[in-house]
């Protein structure tokens, strides 16, 4: 027989008219694992958020700024790829990055019809400069979740849906 778990909602009950508490009913929600992946990304989200709102930074810059800078070079659609982000996607994601001084676009050595993409100097120390917050924010979702061991053991989870 299946369980069906019913809660308050992650981010707290909220007062109904009557000042009582609201608790919902998730059904099979509360087990779903697409669910529970999506609620965690959007904690990890908001702390991220947080954590970089001074620098106007989002998960997918983040991402695309330190690809760039460990992989410099790369094609548009090879960075794109490594992260699943859509084409026009990325390229609104570049052109942000480019106006900011963070990132720009050479022509290939290889192909001159490619354009490859390098942090900039400015990029580059940006880069050094938020991976200090970084780590302070994935310290935080670490110890949420009880340590290394833990957090390893939920990315070899989650890697196993995405193989």
């Amino acid at each position: 027989m299946q369980k069906h778990v019913i809660f308050a909602k992650p981010s707290g009950p909220k007062p109904s008219g009557n000042g009582r508490h609201a608790i919902i009913n998730y059904s099979v929600l509360s087990e779903a694992v697409g669910y529970r992946l999506r609620r965690a990304q959007l904690a990890v989200f908001q702390d991220f958020g947080e954590s970089f709102a001074a620098e106007g930074l989002r998960p997918a810059d983040f991402s695309v700024v330190l690809l760039i800078k460990h992989n410099p070079g790369l094609k548009q659609s090879e960075v794109a790829e490594a992260l699943g982000i859509q084409r026009a996607n990325f390229v609104a994601i570049v052109d942000g990055l480019e106006g900011r001084d963070l990132v720009e676009r050479r022509k290939s050595e290889t192909d001159r019809r490619v354009q490859a993409l390098y942090l900039t100097p400015l990029g580059e120390q940006f880069a050094e400069n938020m991976l200090a917050t970084w780590q302070a924010h994935e310290d935080r979702m670490i110890a949420k979740l009880g340590g290394p061991e833990a957090r390893d053991e939920l990315i070899r989870l989650v890697n196993r849906l995405t193989e």
